[in-house]
């Protein structure tokens, strides 16, 4: 049994593949966050933006987890990034569930060249640990596999470091 944990939100399925391949790569538990709000088409795409500029923060499904979230030495937490925020969902998460955690890392999937590294800040309000590791992807850009395994490698740092 994994002691990392890989938790996600995907609305179109980008932060899914990031945080597969991650997970594969760490041998770490792999979990959907859900909220069960229909964000799908042109109007779940409105409804995204206008809940993260309002802050919204749905209650999310208690997460179906191997062991306790306090369990786990490192929780990597994977969101899209809304309106300049991370996504409602793993806002409602880390609001949920934040102060369980030891220690937490983020990956971040954007539509735009901005890197949103801001948002790092924004999910630390909700995580007493700060994050030991973080990365903003674009997918299909030219140094998305450059930054995965940039993040990959302070990662495993991390947790090699905690051996110690």
């Amino acid at each position: 049994m994994s002691d990392i944990l890989c938790i996600y939100y995907s609305r179109t399925g980008s932060t899914r593949d990031a945080m597969t391949e991650i997970a594969r790569t760490l041998d770490a538990e792999l979990v959907e966050l859900k909220d069960g709000v229909n964000r799908s088409g042109f109007g779940g795409w409105l409804r995204c933006g206008m809940d993260a500029m309002r802050r919204t923060c749905p209650p999310v499904e208690k997460p179906e987890t191997q062991r306790p979230l306090a369990d786990y030495r490192l929780v990597i937490i994977g969101s899209p990034v809304w309106a300049g925020r991370c996504s409602s969902v793993a806002r409602s998460f880390l609001k949920q569930y934040g102060k369980e955690l030891q220690n937490a890392a983020y990956v971040l999937l954007r539509g735009s060249e901005d890197k949103n590294e801001e948002v790092y800040d924004q999910m630390d309000l909700y995580t007493p640990c700060g994050h030991r590791a973080a990365v903003s992807l674009r997918s299909g850009s030219v140094g998305y596999a450059f930054w995965q395994e940039e993040f990959l490698r302070q990662t495993r740092d991390f947790l090699s470091g905690q051996e110690k």
